[in-house]
């Protein structure tokens, strides 16, 4: 009988995630040889090959890519074991991985750091930045407890909380800061700057336009928000931010915001998590703390 460890498993996923030897062996805080040691010898108890390996690049074979399935199943109830270790206790401690989306992350993160670890000082907070897709799929893993992220995500196997809503703005060249304010439809004519493929804020602006994603424009695309905002300033188009953005991203960029007069953009932001997850009750607690500090950031952006 194959005598496989969780340690093993760990680096088998890492290895596997990354493709890799060297940034696995960097993820998982041990060195290469060592990692290539652990591999080895799960190959050697399994009596197979779980990898390909590659001048450049690792790929799991096609048992590796099924031995995968298991494993992350393995990986995520043990996880949940000690989850549920942690909800019997009196209060939230230990580590707490939390994913954000990029239009969010830097706006954000910063008050409601200060606000978890005024109120949960011994929480050890990890926080993985991405788009949405990949945070669902991390969060379906056992790769991080919670996400905040624009609403609705619609997986069965998640819960959802609502936490806060905020509009988008219009930015535009401040040369332009005494021209009417275009609505939707004006928009559709106008070179509009979007972030690239795979984050929703993208999604969410040309919903608004009711621009189909056919129908844009190559070399408009950024990979941030404030390389978008830059880019106005620059007077290559215009673009849309949500109001959480507007403080950092245009205090030093040569732009001027308006808001919408009719039908503004709106999103919502929420928290999602597992439906399975011991932690749900504490997950909550914490979604209170990020619900306050949006509402924070949003009352220093009226003040």
């Amino acid at each position: 009988m194959a005598n496989i460890t969780l340690k093993q498993l760990r680096y088998f996923e890492a290895l596997a995630q990354y493709g890799h030897f060297g940034h696995a062996a960097d993820a998982c805080g041990i060195s290469q040889p060592a990692l290539s040691v652990q591999i080895r010898d799960l190959e050697a108890d399994l009596g197979t090959i779980l990898f390909e390996r590659g001048p450049r690049q690792v790929r799991p074979t096609s048992f590796g890519k099924e031995f995968s399935r298991h494993a992350k199943e393995i990986l995520r109830a043990v996880d949940e074991l000690s989850e549920l270790a942690r909800a019997s206790r009196d209060k939230l401690i230990g580590r707490l991985r939390i994913g954000v989306i990029p239009t969010i992350a830097p706006y954000l993160l910063p008050t409601l750091i200060g606000n978890l670890s005024r109120s949960y000082a011994d929480l050890d907070i990890h926080i993985r930045e991405t788009v949405t897709s990949r945070l669902v799929q991390e969060l379906h893993e056992g790769r991080i407890d919670t996400a905040i992220v624009a609403l609705p995500v619609s997986e069965p196997a998640l819960t959802e909380v609502e936490l806060f809503s905020e509009n988008f703005v219009l930015v535009r060249p401040r040369d332009d800061a005494e021209k009417p304010v275009p609505d939707a439809e004006a928009l559709q004519d106008m070179r509009l700057l979007l972030l690239e493929e795979g984050h929703c804020f993208r999604d969410q602006a040309l919903s608004f336009c009711s621009v189909t994603p056919a129908a844009q424009r190559d070399g408009l695309d950024g990979s941030s928000l404030a390389t978008l905002v830059q880019m106005v300033g620059a007077g290559i188009g215009v673009t849309l931010i949500p109001e959480m953005a507007v403080p950092v991203e245009t205090r030093a960029a040569d732009v001027s915001v308006c808001r919408f007069a009719t039908r503004e953009p709106s999103r919502t932001i929420g928290m999602i998590w597992r439906k399975t997850n011991p932690l749900s009750g504490e997950l909550r607690e914490i979604a209170e703390v990020v619900r306050c500090a949006g509402q924070t950031l949003a009352q220093a952006g009226t003040s």
